[in-house]
């Protein structure tokens, strides 16, 4: 799955989560080999239940894999410190989760510049490239609205306009166009694919929306856990 000779960004081998013990005993994740690149969109497809929140989750680092290797930027997970996997979040890596994560008390443009003040940035420079990514994103006119009164599919946009403000190596997107209009998550996955493609970045994309296919460069399937059929 190698493309064009760039260096994989995730690489899993033999990768499996298992959650409980003995008889209580559940395989979330089973024998999962994947490899992604620089300038892929990869879309992994499944229903409720069938692992690829743990997948996303394995990948970032945020939960550690009782068997396999899990690659991340050139190095075996398990080889960086907690302080090092935190600075990556921060610096390479952008997220959008299904609940969301934003912050009540903080205006939509607070929560984006959020994520470049934690990663160093000056309060100016981060107010200035979060308002250049809501723009992007045809939701400026939120900026100093606070989540509590924005609707589930504005809140989306926002999480994804964070995602992608720091200029992550990486995305992780779970969900992304569940909550919004059809033609509104059809412009939010063309963006994700314009990201990875112009930018040279990688985008993992989990979905139970068959639709998202045609946007990707790899669509991988997964059911109870394992990837099913070959990545097309």
């Amino acid at each position: 799955m190698t493309h064009n000779g760039a260096q994989p960004v995730v690489w899993l081998a033999g990768v499996e989560k298992v959650f409980g013990s003995n008889e209580h005993r559940t395989a979330a994740v089973q024998h999962v080999n994947l490899e992604v690149t620089t300038g892929q969109l990869l879309v992994c497809l499944g229903p409720s239940g069938s692992g690829k929140t743990t997948l996303l989750t394995l990948i970032a680092g945020l939960l550690r894999p009782t068997a396999g290797i899990v690659n991340l930027f050139g190095r075996r997970i398990e080889s960086y410190s907690s302080r090092e996997l935190q600075e990556l979040r921060a610096k390479r890596m952008g997220f959008v989760f299904q609940t969301f994560h934003l912050i009540d008390a903080l205006t939509a443009l607070e929560n984006v510049m959020l994520v470049l003040q934690f990663a160093g940035e000056s309060k100016r420079s981060a107010r200035d490239q979060a308002r250049a990514i809501l723009t992007r994103l045809h939701i400026e006119h939120l900026a100093q609205k606070c989540p509590p009164h924005l609707s589930h599919g504005e809140k989306q946009r926002v999480a994804v306009a964070r995602a992608l403000v720091n200029d992550a190596d990486l995305v992780l997107a779970d969900e992304p166009t569940a909550s919004l209009e059809s033609k509104q998550g059809f412009e939010v996955i063309e963006l994700l694919h314009a990201y990875a493609a112009e930018r040279q970045k990688c985008v993992i994309v989990a979905s139970h929306d068959r639709r998202l296919e045609e946007f990707a460069d790899v669509v991988v399937r997964l059911s109870d856990g394992q990837i099913v059929g070959n990545p097309v």
